[in-house]
């Protein structure tokens, strides 16, 4: 393990030239057939806040990022992770107005459990124990594989293997079992919960209202609201937003025009839809669609 000072001096000399923030940017790619890299810069651009459907594990790599999550203020600054769970939510703007520079992967909840089934020595529901850390030898080590897999094109399996050994050491190092926040729901209580995750899966077509919800889980508005957020770490509307936006990349995948999938995710119009995508994931849907190497029908 190298010394605090001389990882601060290798990270720095790793930095390349250009990692510095001017306009909003960004490119995507992928690193294997699930993971998902994002490169991003940005001076004037705010996140709304939102949640993924999967864990993002991102370094900051110039600038200041700052961001909340988990009812608490970040400033991640270079050499910083920032780390998501699924469905937890966050928003994200700049910490000065120089802007900042990261570098993120989105990976599915199958990829990062399949991961930690071939280590017995991480719990098999682990999930990181904060949103914002420093480990310096742990971003570098992200910074060269996140290098090394976009720069140099290998087999499948190769990177596949170097992002699930990267993800067992980032657990063991920093993750914890997921425990809900608060009294934990007794099973019934959970059951309810779960029943309301389901129907906006199914109805987010439609425009859910707190009351609705609040029916299916046989609770007051107000109590829903808390005992949801407290338990998926993700207050309603936020977790209907993420089911939304999920479902557009799927089907811009698929090739679907734009005004087509903004009716089918629940937008009001293709307007409703950029604006709320962008919130999420930073870049316009065609935009992503662009980086994605896509084209409409």
């Amino acid at each position: 393990m190298i010394g605090e000072r001389q990882s601060m001096v290798l990270y720095n000399h790793c930095m390349a030239p250009d990692e510095h923030p001017h306009g909003n940017e960004a490119r995507i790619s992928s690193l294997t057939d699930d993971v998902t890299l994002m490169r991003a810069s940005f001076t004037d651009h705010a996140f709304e806040r939102h949640s993924h459907d999967c864990f993002s594990i991102g370094v900051t790599t110039s600038g200041v990022q700052r961001f909340r999550c988990r009812g608490r203020q970040y400033d991640s600054q270079p050499g910083d992770f920032v780390l998501f769970n699924p469905d937890e939510d966050h928003d994200g703007r700049c910490g000065t107005s120089d802007g900042f520079r990261y570098m993120i992967w989105y990976l599915p909840d199958a990829f990062v459990q399949s991961s930690l089934d071939l280590d017995a020595g991480v719990g098999k529901q682990a999930y990181f124990a904060a949103p914002h850390l420093t480990d310096q030898d742990m971003a570098m080590a992200f910074r060269a594989l996140t290098q090394d897999l976009s720069t140099h094109p290998c087999e499948a399996l190769r990177a596949e293997s170097l992002v699930h050994a990267f993800l067992r050491t980032m657990l063991r190092r920093h993750g914890e079992r997921r425990q809900a926040p608060g009294a934990k729901p007794t099973d019934a209580g959970l059951a309810r919960l779960t029943r309301v995750k389901d129907y906006i899966r199914t109805y987010f077509q439609r425009d859910l209202t707190l009351a609705e919800l609040a029916g299916v889980a046989g609770l007051s508005r107000a109590h829903l609201t808390r005992v949801f957020g407290a338990t998926f770490n993700v207050p309603p509307h936020v977790y209907l937003n993420a089911v939304r936006i999920a479902h557009a990349q799927n089907l811009i995948s698929l090739g679907m025009p734009l005004a087509s999938v903004a009716v089918e995710c629940g937008f009001a119009d293709q307007s409703h839809l950029t604006r709320r995508f962008k919130g999420s994931v930073g870049v316009s849907p065609a935009d992503w669609r662009r980086m994605r190497g896509l084209s409409s029908r």
